[in-house]
């Protein structure tokens, strides 16, 4: 690929995570009736069905117009806290896409810091908490510093996916400190994450699409 994400290949990236929650819904959810609401699966997946069903109503919009609609569409339709956490990703991508039809590695970089520390700010976790922030931050950084190290833009995704599977695997051993999970307390280790299990496969997708 070029060293740049076109507006087509970051709809096909949004398509191909859509395909993923679907494929892996029940999944999501089997993990989520562990240590949550049960719901995480069936709420990313109405989601995402959607962002598709209005993806046609952006065609011609450039990056901005994208990311937004994204995260608008996640926020009136998924419940719980996935919908506020994912829709302020993408908006805050959005924030730093405006007027713009492809990104740059370094513009893509700083488009999903800032969405990443918009999560953070709205959701008050911090790695660690067992979230999907466990599963995001080490993916950032380590496409930071595959870009610092003038790595390809497809082998730094392929270590931020990389990065965010470890992540997500390491909240099997966490305890939560963060919603539904943390009244569990000590029973909430020895289960996977959703939030970390969905992040990761956002991650998967853009390495698996961007190449």
């Amino acid at each position: 690929m070029t060293m740049a994400v076109t507006r087509e290949a970051a709809e096909q990236w949004i398509r191909a995570y859509a395909a993923a929650i679907a494929e892996h819904e029940q999944a999501l959810t089997q993990l989520d009736m562990a240590i949550g609401d049960g719901d995480h699966g069936a709420n990313m997946h109405r989601g995402f069905q959607a962002v598709l069903s209005r993806l046609p109503t952006v065609a011609e919009g450039d990056l901005a117009a994208l990311f937004k609609l994204v995260g608008m569409t996640l926020l009136s339709t998924v419940g719980g806290t996935s919908g506020p956490l994912y829709g302020t990703l993408f908006l805050q991508m959005a924030l730093r896409a405006q007027g713009k039809h492809e990104l740059a590695p370094e513009e893509l970089e700083a488009a999903l810091r800032a969405g990443l520390d918009g999560i953070i700010a709205r959701g008050k976790a911090a790695p660690g908490d067992k979230t999907m922030i466990d599963a995001l931050k080490p993916a950032q950084d380590a496409l930071r510093q595959a870009l610092n190290q003038q790595e390809s833009l497809p082998e730094a995704l392929r270590q931020a996916e990389e990065a965010a599977r470890k992540g997500r695997d390491a909240t099997t051993a966490m305890e939560a400190r963060k919603g539904r999970a943390s009244y569990l307390g000590p029973r909430s280790v020895g289960h996977p994450d959703p939030g970390a299990t969905s992040a990761h496969l956002l991650m998967e997708c853009a390495a698996r699409t961007w190449v």
